[in-house]
């Protein structure tokens, strides 16, 4: 990979993450007449809206031809039934994860959260060590112990904080534990996910197509048995507005931002 186009696919991820969060906390806050959008029929569609972008993507690498696009998704997912099989446990992991990630942005505020939520770069280079048998240099392990010490400087309370009293300690302490679990959840399913990938040849639009289906059948579920009554009542779209739909956008909006990406966040430290 060249140097510039590395920098340019940095400054993508960076931008997604940072515009993602800010949207996805003020969406959860916002106050507004009527039910609050739920996040598991968000998780739902932003997997959906995944599927389609790499069904086009895979599209154009068929030189747009439909007969072209039905063989190659026959022959590389139907025809390969382990080896799609492979994405279920990343992609229920990954679903947990996204859901997770709601759960924190609501009881935390977005900087706390974009801090803590890096200690996934930690979980992936421990899991990339004990998996993948990467060896990782000297100033890389230096540099994440200086994330651990920073993250915990963010977590520890100030006056400022101990006064607040638009958070709750309780909700705080979910909205870590939330975000903790993610990291965690986020770290395992990369680096399991990165692994698939080198063991086979088959592109990374196909392996998250596959995610992308079992992860809305995860995510469906979890819709059924958390939000199932919600749903009935008010219907799966109930809450949505254009905010909501911004946030949906952002999810699916580069195709290619699963858990793996935490990986390439390693060559940068």
């Amino acid at each position: 990979m060249s140097t510039n186009l590395k920098y340019v696919s940095l400054g993508i991820l960076v931008f997604q993450t940072t515009s993602l969060v800010l949207t996805m906390r003020y969406s959860r806050t916002l106050k507004e007449e009527g039910p609050r959008y739920l996040s598991s029929t968000a998780v739902v569609v932003a997997e959906l809206l995944k599927i389609m972008a790499c069904i086009l993507l895979v599209y154009k690498d068929s030189k747009c031809s439909l007969r072209a696009l039905n063989r190659v998704l026959h022959d590389e997912i139907l025809n390969k039934p382990m080896e799609t099989l492979k994405l279920a446990i990343p992609s229920g992991i990954y679903t947990l994860q996204n859901n997770l990630l709601y759960v924190a942005l609501s009881n935390l505020d977005a900087a706390t959260y974009q801090v803590t939520y890096q200690l996934k770069i930690l979980t992936t280079a421990l899991f990339s060590v004990s998996m993948l048998s990467k060896k990782l240099g000297i100033y890389q392990w230096l540099s994440l112990v200086i994330l651990m010490t920073g993250v915990a400087f963010v977590q520890w309370p100030s006056d400022s904080q101990l006064d607040s009293k638009e958070l709750s300690a309780g909700s705080q302490f979910v909205g870590l534990m939330a975000v903790l679990t993610a990291c965690f959840s986020s770290g395992f399913a990369g680096v399991y996910f990165e692994k698939i990938l080198k063991e086979t040849k088959q592109s990374v639009w196909i392996r998250n197509i596959q995610l992308g289906f079992f992860g809305s059948i995860f995510g469906l579920m979890g819709v059924y048995i958390y939000d199932g009554e919600l749903v009935s009542k008010n219907g799966f779209f109930q809450g949505y507005n254009q905010l909501t739909w911004i946030v949906v956008v952002l999810q699916c909006l580069f195709p290619w931002s699963h858990p793996c990406n935490n990986s390439y966040f390693l060559i940068w430290l």
